[in-house]
């Protein structure tokens, strides 16, 4: 039941997954974001989730997806909210494109970490409606998601940076672009999923 409940949340794990694995054998220039080719090759903003920049990071976003499946599974996540995953995906690497100029040029950008966050705060949107231990649960994980934001201040400093244990440099704007595209995109399938139940 849990399962065919979630399984369009699944399904969006498991592609993010195994586009992550396959991109690899393409050039990355092909894939990446690129700010000057938002316009141009607008598909960059699902393409560029795939590409990865070390084994570590593949690794890193990989059991990301495994944790949100996990998550979607055993929260019950359905299509609606898979739905909202999935509007949140693009627009997680058009907010790049909000990325103030004093942090300086990001020229490409390639992971899955600024749509996992998209993820977490849909999932966390969806926990925060229901009464309950669910309720709770999404407390805990949007004051935890709040914290890392904060703590990263991604609207400060460099664009890109270098982090202890990363063998890459991260954007921390991407975490903070997936965040508010997730939250929005999951209060607009929380509201229109009120709207049918009061139609109903």
């Amino acid at each position: 039941m849990a399962f065919a409940q979630a399984r369009a949340w699944l399904g969006l794990c498991a592609l993010l997954a195994a586009g992550g694995l396959l991109a690899g054998a393409l050039p990355s220039a092909a894939l990446d974001w690129q700010p000057s080719l938002a316009a141009s090759e607008p598909w960059r903003a699902w393409s560029a989730a795939w590409v990865h920049w070390s084994l570590m990071h593949l690794g890193a976003n990989l059991a990301g997806c495994a944790v949100l499946g996990a998550l979607g599974l055993n929260a019950r996540l359905g299509p609606s909210w898979a739905l909202a995953w999935f509007a949140a995906w693009p627009l997680t690497q058009w907010g790049l494109l909000l990325l103030p100029t004093s942090a300086g040029p990001l020229l490409h950008f390639g992971g899955l970490s600024g749509v996992l966050h998209a993820g977490v705060a849909v999932a966390t949107v969806a926990l925060l409606q229901r009464p309950g231990r669910d309720r709770h649960i999404g407390l805990a994980i949007a004051a935890g998601l709040i914290a890392k934001l904060w703590l990263e201040q991604a609207w400060t400093g460099p664009a890109m940076r270098e982090v202890a244990g990363w063998d890459i440099a991260v954007v921390p704007f991407s975490h903070f672009s997936g965040a508010v595209a997730g939250g929005l995109c999951g209060l607009v399938a929380g509201w229109r999923s009120r709207g049918e139940q009061v139609n109903k």
